[in-house]
């Protein structure tokens, strides 16, 4: 998205709310953007720091072309910080970098931009010390803090920015992108359940790893249907050998979950609503001889629970393991 306009084509609130005070000089000293993976947060962040340090402006559009434009496009802009979590959390210790550069002058202009994502994930200490940021705000500062749980944040945080709620996409309108965009429609339903991101999506569709990941998941839901006992020894030499970084091992879940909810899909009679396997994949016959559909249900909420241990920072290994001999039963 490389302007407002494409904004207000996913997000049409959010962005009259924004461009309205752009167009009025009243830009907000901090933003709370809060909505699911994909809505555009990040999208949305940038934009306005562009429509804050464009050259060349017309209105509320910025050129996208001027020097400063496409630094922040490229995440290298001097006066736009970008701040994210380091492993499962924000630090107290980036936050105190981050206040060295609020007593610092502008490199390029007067005004400076922070935006931190995964806000929700700032530690008790980091957020505190934010808080001090929020309480004595500067006309050239401005805070963009971008969350998918705006309730896991502390209140006096919440209260001192101006909440933006982004809407859930229009799947179906999203995958029709995709496919315009040359996907098949078994891989637009499938990015769709993913990410409501075009970029993204897109890309994952091209994406080596990800094509792997999906055969991996493929080839488990197999294993427990037909070999359960090999099931064990096939998690150690290729889903861990595959899934090695947090965010590919909650992916990996993401695709063993909706796998098997299609199994339970097909399993009842509603193909329509499946989105990981193609209608006439022989192995979902094969699955739902397997397995009941009050087994189904129960390797999903067993899935659902894997995830939240990995949020919880459990040794991935160890999850696999437990669900693999859970799923096993």
């Amino acid at each position: 998205m490389k302007n407002w306009s494409d904004i207000a084509d996913v997000q049409p609130l959010a962005s009259r709310i924004i461009t309205n005070s752009i167009k009025k000089d009243r830009v907000s000293h901090a933003y709370l953007l809060h909505g699911a993976r994909g809505t555009g947060k990040e999208a949305i962040a940038t934009m306005i720091a562009k429509s804050l340090f464009c050259e060349n402006l017309d209105g509320v559009e910025p050129c996208n072309q001027c020097h400063a434009c496409k630094r922040i496009i490229s995440g290298n802009h001097p006066d736009v910080h970008w701040i994210e979590p380091e492993g499962q959390s924000i630090k107290i210790e980036q936050i105190r970098n981050l206040q060295k550069e609020f007593s610092y002058s502008g490199m390029e202009s007067t005004r400076k931009v922070y935006i931190i994502k995964g806000a929700e994930t700032l530690t008790v200490n980091a957020a505190n010390r934010i808080l001090k940021f929020l309480e004595e705000p500067s006309k050239q500062t401005t805070a963009i803090m971008l969350t998918e749980n705006s309730q896991a944040i502390l209140p006096t945080i919440r209260s001192r920015c101006q909440i933006i709620d982004l809407q859930p996409l229009n799947v179906i309108h999203f995958q029709q992108k995709l496919v315009e965009n040359g996907l098949s429609e078994n891989t637009a339903r499938l990015m769709g359940a993913l990410t409501n991101n075009l970029d993204d999506a897109l890309a994952r569709s091209n994406d080596e790893w990800f094509a792997t990941a999906r055969k991996i998941v493929v080839q488990l839901v197999e294993m427990f249907a037909e070999n359960p006992q090999d099931v064990y020894l096939y998690i150690h030499n290729h889903w861990v050998v595959h899934f090695k970084e947090r965010s590919e091992q909650e992916e990996g879940l993401d695709l063993l979950l909706l796998a098997f909810k299609d199994v339970l899909y097909y399993h009842i009679g509603n193909e329509s609503e499946m989105v990981f396997f193609a209608n006439q994949d022989p192995l979902l016959e094969k699955a739902t001889l397997s397995f009941s559909q009050g087994e189904l249900l129960e390797h999903l909420n067993t899935i659902m629970q894997a995830k939240r241990k990995l949020k919880q920072n459990v040794n991935p290994t160890l999850v696999m393991e437990q669900l693999t001999l859970q799923i096993q039963r």
